[in-house]
């Protein structure tokens, strides 16, 4: 049942729709989380790293990976702005990435590795050469000497939310500078690219109805090379498959409310009683809408609780917030189960023989 559950969430109804930057179709259901992983070693000098990505096949009704990689710039100079979902006019629709002198709006997403939502820190392009930050980017330094370290300071920004605005998504509007780099010349992404995505469209195992968000391979050293060097995921937050939100496993375990991948939908309910379904239906959204106000509340005292403590025991601190969150978890799945136990039955179904 829950795997049925899982399938129909991407049998959705896919509304052509011309955006700007590309012509696709709109989704009503936002894409899985960002699985976490670690990031291959850059293979020479002029490499740019391009972050991986939910992708959407309409011919089959689902997400895919593609998996990040290492790109040659098409041009000096020039940096990599990635892709990104968005909500708009009832649906999710994709911004395709591009390439330009400097990186604009990407939706606010954290795709990690020196993208954590605004610009770029992975490196610089300084005479004509581009420089790789060792903080952010994986280098041989015994071949490629054209390395600083800078550590950098961001805001908390450790969810794997995929997508910007809808339902549970990151909240993030493009400032004036990167309003104005979305009018400065850009080159789509390079063949490379599209080809690289073209082979994670073809590999079933790429696609989230089959890997459940947790793709095989999730990053390559070039594009396309998906063999034995490829980059599998790592063990992180995932979805309650009863659809409660994220819980923990082994030692990847969660310590903040922002971690927590969205609080999923379970599929409609078609009892054959309409009444019965709207009633059952409105509870959920009342839950969901319960949960999540509990989940950020949560965030808003723990952050508090970080700027107070500043100069405290900061391992005790994530161990406490740790235990927050996951009691925290541990009711919201108990809620679910306990609504989706009463939802209504199909009148067609009959009681089993009486002993």
């Amino acid at each position: 049942m829950r795997t049925i559950r899982f399938l129909l969430a991407f049998l959705i109804l896919a509304i052509p729709v011309t955006v700007f930057g590309q012509i696709g179709v709109r989704i009503a259901i936002g894409p899985p989380a960002l699985p976490v992983y670690e990031q291959p070693i850059c293979p020479g000098d002029g490499y740019l790293w391009t972050p991986g990505y939910w992708a959407y096949d309409d011919s089959i009704s689902d997400y895919y990976w593609v998996p990040g990689t290492w790109v040659m710039a098409p041009e000096e100079g020039f940096l990599w702005t990635p892709g990104y979902w968005g909500w708009g006019d009832g649906g999710y629709f994709f911004n395709e990435g591009y390439w330009g002198l400097t990186v604009g709006f990407y939706g606010g997403i954290n795709y990690g590795f020196g993208y954590y939502g605004e610009g770029y820190e992975g490196g610089r392009w300084e005479n004509g050469h581009f420089f790789y930050n060792r903080s952010e980017s994986h280098v041989d330094e015994a071949n490629i000497h054209n390395v600083y370290n800078e550590k950098v300071e961001h805001a908390r920004n450790d969810n794997r939310v995929s997508y910007t605005g809808g339902n549970g998504g990151i909240v993030a509007r493009p400032n004036s500078q990167q309003e104005a780099a979305a009018k400065e010349r850009h080159i789509p992404a390079v063949t490379a690219q599209t080809e690289h995505a073209q082979t994670a469209r073809a590999n079933p195992e790429l696609r989230a109805s089959a890997n459940h968000g947790k793709p095989p391979i999730t990053a390559t050293s070039k594009p396309g090379e998906f063999g034995e060097h490829a980059a599998p995921a790592k063990e992180s937050v995932e979805a309650t498959r009863s659809g409660a939100g994220g819980e923990a496993h082994g030692d990847h375990a969660v310590t903040h409310p922002n971690d927590l991948p969205p609080i999923a939908r379970p599929a409609p309910v078609n009892s054959g009683n309409a009444k019965a379904d709207k009633k059952y239906e409105q509870k959920q959204d009342k839950l969901i809408a319960t949960q999540t106000q509990e989940r950020q509340k949560l965030q808003q005292k723990q952050d508090a609780e970080h700027q107070k403590k500043a100069n405290a025991d900061t391992q005790k601190l994530e161990q406490q917030h740790q235990q927050q969150t996951q009691k925290l978890t541990q009711k919201h799945t108990a809620q679910q189960q306990s609504l989706q136990a009463r939802q209504p039955q199909s009148r067609t179904s009959k009681p089993g023989p009486q002993r």
